[in-house]
């Protein structure tokens, strides 16, 4: 990533190329959501589909489901989220703004020429209110700030036709306990055994307070989550859970193209990790605002069956069907969030050409939005718009392709070099003598010329590389 990168420059090329924009902006916006535009929709969806080829479909050992976002309300008591889902939330003193002690302290941090060597992911409110008051840590408006209080960031709302008779239900805050409550249908209704897993993606829900870094943290988001069980006495739990880390580096590192001097893993320490987990570590990516979590991966034992097991009566065991065992499976999560994905690609994608002074994002081929883009030379000579229609209707139903009619032909060249597209088929007045279009590169500006008749393949060979 370009070290002078910035999250502003990011937020605008994405708002001004139509990636993403404010949630609701002719309001006034809301705060931490955003929506998708067309660019951002085509990212994001190949984003997920590669994400479901390459650890779902093409996996003996694994299966997909797709659970409701509103579950009954005691899987969220069984799942602990009703009693512990808290982030340490502060009010500012003056304009009673809220937001996340952690980040208010991460933020200070970053700012000071020796800071105290700390890991602020395992300090608990007390800790965190004690460090606030110590060195009199303000809001970003530059007032004091009250002492954080644990806020519960599940969302509730109600279901029921009748006022009176509403019930209280959650938002899900996490795709994994959809997963859990399946788990014993999929075992009945699907030829699996031990070891397997089970995937979604679907949409997530936390009322968080975020201090503005873009899709990073938003109220509503995407995960990737995979629940993964197997027999503690049969499988050797390091070797799956290095395995599964293996699985995920490859994904972003080779599937997705990030270069590996971005990435990390971070290891949760014995304060920071969850109670229920043996191990957990991230796979961090280098953001404008450091490195953070993009990719989690816990050893979450048999705690959530279990619990769901205390809390429904359910039989969610598992019959070894050579030996007859009888037990509760341990499991191991892989979780991501999509969204994370997608800005990390943004991110990861951009290049300054200084030498042709134009922006570049650059995507491996077969993600980028648009994989191809069709221009007539000239827009108002009809025989070379009917042409360039034709060749686009030849693309269109083999690689996702836009239509580009506006400015000049070197205008048209550096807009889709600015969105990503890796290839520019240019229809001119050669065309009309020998069927043959420009196809130009979008790293390097090469072009080449080629038949219509070799086109396809021609493509096809290309996105492959």
């Amino acid at each position: 990533m370009n070290e002078q990168l910035t999250l502003d420059t990011i937020t605008a090329l994405a708002k001004r190329r139509g990636f993403v924009y404010q949630t609701s902006e002719i309001y006034g916006g809301l705060a931490s959501s955003y929506d998708y535009g067309p660019l951002g929709t085509e990212l994001l969806r190949n984003i997920k589909d590669k994400w479901w080829r390459e650890l779902i479909r093409k996996k003996a050992d694994m299966v997909g489901l797709d659970t409701q976002i509103l579950l009954h309300p005691q899987t969220w008591v069984a799942s602990g989220h009703v009693a512990s889902f808290t982030d340490p939330l502060v009010e500012d003193k003056v304009s009673h703004k809220r937001y996340r002690a952690d980040h208010l302290i991460e933020q200070w941090l970053a700012k000071q020429p020796n800071p105290p060597q700390l890991v602020v992911e395992e300090m608990d409110v007390a800790q965190m209110g004690a460090f606030i008051a110590e060195h009199k840590i303000l809001s970003p408006d530059g007032n004091p700030v009250t002492a954080p209080k644990a806020f519960n960031i599940l969302f509730e709302t109600a279901v029921g036709a009748i006022e009176g008779e509403k019930s209280k239900v959650y938002l899900r805050g996490e795709t994994a306990q959809g997963i859990f409550t399946n788990f014993r249908q999929v075992l009945d209704s699907a030829r699996v055994k031990l070891p397997f897993g089970i995937g979604q993606i679907g949409k997530s829900f936390r009322n968080e307070i975020t201090t503005g870094q873009f899709v990073f943290r938003t109220l509503e988001f995407e995960q990737a989550e995979i629940e993964y069980f197997f027999d503690p006495e049969q499988t050797d739990w390091q070797a799956l859970f290095h395995e599964w880390q293996n699985r995920m580096w490859d994904f972003v590192a080779n599937t997705l193209g990030i270069r590996a001097e971005n990435l990390r893993w971070r290891r949760h320490s014995d304060k920071e990790r969850s109670h229920y987990s043996r191990e957990t570590y991230d796979l961090d990516y280098r953001f404008p605002f450091g490195f953070k979590e993009l990719w989690g991966v816990a050893y979450r034992t048999d705690y959530d069956l279990q619990q769901h097991i205390q809390h429904s009566g359910a039989k969610l065991t598992y019959t070894d069907p050579f030996s007859g065992k009888t037990f509760v499976p341990h499991v191991i999560e892989p979780a991501v969030g999509i969204n994370r994905l997608f800005l990390m690609l943004l991110c990861d994608a951009y290049w300054h050409d200084t030498e042709n002074n134009r922006t570049v994002l650059r995507f491996k081929p077969e993600l980028a939005p648009y994989k191809t883009a069709v221009f007539p030379l000239l827009r108002n000579k009809p025989e070379l718009v009917q042409k360039a229609q034709a060749v686009f209707e030849l693309i269109a139903p083999h690689h996702t392709t836009t239509w580009d009619d506006r400015g000049n032909i070197g205008k048209r060249y550096y807009y889709q070099d600015e969105i990503g597209t890796p290839f520019c088929v240019t229809v001119d007045f050669d065309t009309l003598e020998n069927n043959t279009v420009t196809v130009r590169h979008r790293d390097t500006t090469a072009q080449d010329r080629v038949s219509l008749d070799q086109l396809l393949s021609y493509l096809h060979d290309q996105l492959k590389n």
